[in-house]
């Protein structure tokens, strides 16, 4: 799976990427790379207006808030 967290850098997105990581870690064998998507045309391309955002396979699966860690697994668990 690959999990895009989307936004400018601000520390609301960097928080976003700990947490991704953070679920990654309490779901055995799921294969995943994670990726930061920074540019402004980027963000815009995957029709993103409010950051941070994380994405799975392409598709945007939260956005403008912090997601929790719980709502993250969820998130992952049902790809």
């Amino acid at each position: 799976m690959k999990i895009e967290v989307i936004g400018p850098g601000c520390p609301r997105c960097k928080e976003t990427e700990q947490r991704v990581n953070q679920a990654l870690e309490t779901l055995d064998g799921v294969e995943a790379t994670v990726e930061k998507v920074e540019g402004q045309m980027e963000i815009i391309d995957r029709g993103v207006m409010h950051t941070p955002a994380v994405a799975v396979d392409g598709e945007v699966k939260t956005e403008g808030d912090i997601p929790d860690v719980d709502r993250l697994v969820d998130v992952f668990e049902s790809v």
